[in-house]
């Protein structure tokens, strides 16, 4: 083993939770390492949120040469080349690995980046080892290793697949089923079914999308279902996987009645776990909760002080925007004294299904627990931008509090959901009431001008300037 490499601050993985602290602790002046097990840019760049969306990009473009006709564009029918859609992948992640991935500000902050280390490990609270034989004494640490995805303990497990194994695939399925209606699960039953595959996809919960609010979560289902995909949710309990001539069977029961699906390739989409389990992490005394997940204080420090956690290790919130947060907030507290803490107010976040859904803010059961609320409804198909785009399926929900007028949250489905989000979180973060909002002449005919109509409509429910803010009810 070689001598060790005395530093101030080591971050151990290069997703966006490693790469902002790294970057955070490198600009306040501390001798910051980078070290990551593989390539730059973690599971974000190479087999989440970049790779996943490229396939989603593919699955829009379907749609919309599809609708080409309704325009008067005469085209052939799309076809799909899966092997050419994976080059263009790989492309796109090193195109972000490249341009995107924080590589150049990280170097001229005078960071040390060591890729493709290997599996990192504590020897003891102050020392850090790798596969690759590298060997760093610090005075801080913090823990970026990401997550994995959850497997269950049922007979033939081995047999699923998870959303990683789609980058293996040489020709789109033709058949698939789908374990898990959370947002990992309902992404790629959405993207293949665009594809062509027939899906199912199952949910043992009451609803898919639990986190949701509950309007948005039946509006997906229901537009999924009017799409072609069968959707079980509350289906029972699974039994076992089988390997059949065509693909898996899954077993199932419900209320002692057995049950079974067959597809050509389950993905099993259950859950995410951290990725601790190389770190040796009781040599550094790092506790961690049931679930695997590092446990951390509103400051992102560990049950061993001078070493912290950010991003999917610690469970809060397993998003890359969340993960960048807690990147800068761990950078901060590792380099530097006094200490900041991490806020989770508003966190805006959807996915780019079909249709899309995205959320910011309370659900509306949540708010009604604690709130006398408002609620303004706009439906996608009685504004002008969807009715001009043909994309006519979904809503627009807007909360807001009756008494302080300020909004709680917003939750949207359909065309442009995930962005037109984010212009409601920034009314939310910032505190304006519904008829500020409703007064901001949004351009037309846009989909954030939806978000301005609800506004409008909420504003009139409680009587406040009804006659300044009742134009952008025209969007």
């Amino acid at each position: 083993m070689n001598d060790s490499i005395p530093m101030d601050v080591v971050v151990i993985g290069a997703g966006p939770a490693g790469l902002l602290a790294a970057l955070r602790a490198g600009d306040l002046g501390a001798r910051t390492a980078l070290v990551t097990r593989d390539e730059f840019g973690g599971m974000a760049a190479h087999d989440g949120p970049v790779p996943v969306r490229t396939l989603a990009q593919a699955a829009r473009l379907l749609r919309d040469a599809r609708q080409l006709g309704r325009y008067g564009i005469a085209v052939t029918e799309p076809v799909l080349d899966y092997e050419r859609l994976l080059e263009r992948v790989r492309e796109v992640s090193g195109d972000v690995r490249t341009h995107a991935a924080l590589r150049e500000q990280i170097a001229a902050a005078g960071v040390t980046v060591h890729e493709h280390a290997g599996a990192a490990r504590f020897t003891d609270p102050y020392t850090l080892e790798t596969g690759r034989g590298l060997r760093f004494r610090a005075e801080k640490f913090i823990l970026c290793s990401g997550g994995v995805s959850r497997r269950l303990p049922i007979p033939g497990f081995e047999l699923t697949k998870t959303h990683s194994d789609a980058w293996s695939l040489t020709a789109v399925p033709p058949t698939m089923l789908v374990v898990g209606g959370g947002a990992t699960g309902v992404q790629v039953a959405s993207v293949f079914n665009d594809f062509g595959t027939r899906v199912q996809l199952f949910e043992a919960g009451a609803r898919i999308l639990p986190t949701e609010d509950e309007d948005v979560a039946a509006a997906v289902a229901e537009s999924f279902r009017q799409a072609g995909m069968e959707v079980r949710e509350d289906f029972g309990r699974i039994e076992r996987f089988e390997a059949t001539p065509g693909g898996v069977r899954m077993v199932f029961s419900k209320d002692g009645v057995q049950d079974s699906a067959e597809a050509a390739l389950v993905v099993a989409a259950v859950g995410w776990m951290a990725d601790t389990s190389a770190l040796n992490l009781a040599a550094a005394g790092v506790e961690t909760d049931p679930r695997g997940f590092v446990r951390v204080d509103a400051q992102l420090r560990t049950s061993t002080p001078h070493i912290f956690a950010a991003g999917d290790v610690t469970g809060r919130m397993m998003l890359v925007p969340q993960a960048l947060q807690d990147g800068f907030v761990a950078g901060s507290n590792a380099a530097r004294a006094p200490m900041i803490s991490v806020t989770d107010e508003v966190s805006p976040m959807g996915s780019f299904t079909d249709p899309e859904y995205a959320q910011a803010g309370l659900t509306e059961a949540k708010a009604r627990q604690t709130h006398d609320v408002v609620v303004a409804v706009v439906p996608f198909d009685s504004t002008t931008r969807t009715l001009i785009d043909g994309r006519t399926t979904g809503f627009c929900k807007l909360i807001v509090d009756r008494a302080t007028r300020t909004i709680l949250g917003c939750h949207v489905v359909g065309e442009r959901a995930v962005d037109l989000v984010q212009t409601a979180a920034i009314a939310i973060e910032a505190g304006m009431r519904v008829e500020q909002l409703a007064r901001i002449p949004l351009s037309f005919p846009t989909y954030t001008g939806v978000l301005g109509r609800a506004a409008a409509i909420a504003a009139r429910q409680l009587q406040v300037d009804v006659e300044r803010s009742h134009l952008a009810e025209l969007l």
